[in-house]
């Protein structure tokens, strides 16, 4: 129920037909990655640069590279990656990006949700908008966030439990992508970067702190 890509870390031969003894929830898809620049972009029009911070152990990382890139491109925002490997090499790279001016910085989804109080702190020391790929970031201080709702899989796991206690193959059960994705936006961190969230925005959140 927590594998961004279960055909590429090898658990399925494929969604739809997954074969052998094993299926699932996938909790990505790789398009909902170039939301995240159309939200930074929406909340922060100023912007002409973006600070993509990944996770390079993370075997997802080029597909969701790949996807904010083509989405960045046509809104005109120049895209800066950084990886997280060590605590000083990372906080150097924020300093000196926020250095340049008129950037924000969108984080990825990895090995960088362990990371995650860091890169907050930093974000708001440097004023830097920046969107998020799950909640929690929103309710730990992060501007906005877009992503799959953790609890649905959980949900849903429970019906193909009932179906494979009753005889059903687990090979013959498609692996599922998400199908709810939730919207969160932090007024007050929005405020303290003196970025007004667009009405649109907030009619269409699913949850609003402030």
């Amino acid at each position: 129920m927590n594998v961004p890509d279960p055909v590429g870390a090898g658990f399925v031969q494929n969604m739809a037909h997954p074969g052998g003894n094993t299926t699932g929830f996938s909790n990505f898809e790789y398009s909902m990655s170039g939301k995240w620049a159309e939200l930074l972009k929406q909340t922060a029009p100023q912007i002409t640069r973006a600070l993509v911070v990944r996770d390079p152990s993370f075997a997802a990382g080029i597909g969701q590279f790949a996807s904010i890139r083509s989405v960045a491109q046509a809104l005109g925002v120049e895209l800066t990656p950084l990886d997280i490997r060590d605590t000083a090499e990372f906080e150097r790279g924020i300093a000196a990006f926020a250095r340049a001016g008129d950037g924000g910085v969108i984080v990825t989804v990895g090995g960088t949700a362990a990371h995650r109080k860091l890169i907050i702190d930093l974000v708001a020391r440097y004023k830097l908008p920046a969107v998020y790929p799950y909640r929690y970031y929103a309710v730990d201080g992060g501007m906005i966030t877009y992503g799959p709702n953790t609890h649905e899989p959980v949900r849903r796991a429970a019906g193909y439990v009932d179906r494979i206690l009753k005889g059903e193959k687990p090979g013959d059960m498609p692996v599922q992508a998400p199908t709810k994705y939730d919207l969160i936006v932090n007024l007050k961190t929005a405020k303290a970067l003196g970025l007004t969230i667009p009405s649109s925005l907030l009619a269409i959140a699913d949850e609003v702190i402030e």
